[in-house]
């Protein structure tokens, strides 16, 4: 099968090929239609996330159809739609899988950085860590809902729900993030790289409130900020913006380094966390509100050939939306 390979951290990746994986007794061998392109995968690439599995096949946003399953397999069939999301296993075993929190698992494995993933013709998954395809979506743009739309639903989940949001970076999770913030009655405010009046632009065609730099202030002050851009100076900046109560949150796997700001920022019990990766819930929660609530998901396609020119433009910011590779 045709794969893009990493073979060497920082390196372009290399089109390939390679054996079709052969499934366990509990995966399923998946033909890929499409995979979504994460930050995450260029925090991967760039070597901001350590020890990945070499040689690599990245992509953690992928849709396709089931091809084979092992003999254990019991939920899925051949020809069966199904995505393939971050989180690829985990041990079932300790304190944190036992309590539905198995996104905190220090033995989990990852799609797309721990195992092969989706930048290629086919590829496995357990049967346990895969999602359905709403119909309403096709296979270019249900793959972004994999990452993208997930995680921003954890954040969204874990800021209470928030009824004046921020969202700072405006990328593939926050666009997708707005809208069903929207739908579910909250009024968002988006911050932007300074200066960038068309992604600015773009915020408010799809519902923003108020959308501007990243060193601006909103008109209003907000329940929660959502900070999607890998920032650390974003913080203590949103920490400004939110009221007493308030929580920040990042929504990233890596962020550059949070410099220190005064303690009156995060008094009046303000709070700052993060989000680590998703659950098998948030997954069939976020699946289920997506059948539920347009969204309007905005691509730019590549082939697969061209992956290293998608993590290209993930990386300068040229993209308005999501990045999805066409296999």
């Amino acid at each position: 099968m045709r794969a893009m390979v990493l073979e060497k951290v920082g390196s372009p990746l290399i089109l390939k090929d390679v054996p079709i994986p052969i499934p366990t007794a509990h995966e399923v061998l998946i033909k890929n239609k499409t995979c979504g392109v994460c930050r995450t995968d260029l925090h991967i690439f760039d070597g901001e996330l350590p020890h990945p599995k070499l040689p690599l096949i990245l992509g953690h946003q992928v849709v396709g159809i089931v091809e084979k399953v092992g003999d254990k397999v019991s939920k899925h069939k051949v020809g069966d739609p199904i995505g393939v999301p971050w989180l690829g296993g985990c041990c079932n075993k300790c304190e944190f899988c036992l309590s539905g929190r198995e996104n905190l698992c220090d033995n989990a494995v990852y799609t797309g950085y721990m195992r092969d993933g989706g930048y290629a013709e086919y590829c496995t998954a357990l049967e346990d860590f895969v999602l359905p395809i709403p119909e309403a979506y096709d296979d270019i743009h249900a793959a972004p809902l994999l990452c993208a739309g997930l995680i921003g639903y954890r954040a969204f989940r874990l800021a209470g729900k928030a009824k004046v949001l921020g969202l700072y970076g405006f990328g593939s999770s926050a666009h997708l993030l707005l809208q069903v913030a929207k739908h579910l009655g909250s009024k968002t405010y988006v911050f932007t790289r300074p200066g960038d009046t068309k992604t600015q632009d773009f915020a408010r065609s799809l519902g923003a409130t108020w959308a501007g730099g990243s060193d601006e202030l909103p008109p209003v002050l907000l329940d929660a900020a959502l900070i999607f851009a890998p920032v650390g100076a974003l913080y203590p900046q949103a920490l400004k913006a939110v009221k007493k109560g308030g929580k920040v949150i990042s929504a990233g796997i890596h962020m550059s380094d949070i410099p220190s700001f005064p303690y009156d920022l995060l008094w009046g019990e303000r709070s700052m966390s993060s989000v680590a990766n998703l659950t098998r819930q948030d997954g069939k929660d976020f699946i289920d509100l997506a059948k539920k609530t347009p969204i309007d998901v905005k691509v730019t396609v590549f082939p697969l050939e061209e992956a290293n020119q998608a993590l290209a433009a993930i990386k300068n910011g040229s993209l308005e939306g999501s990045a999805v590779l066409k296999i």
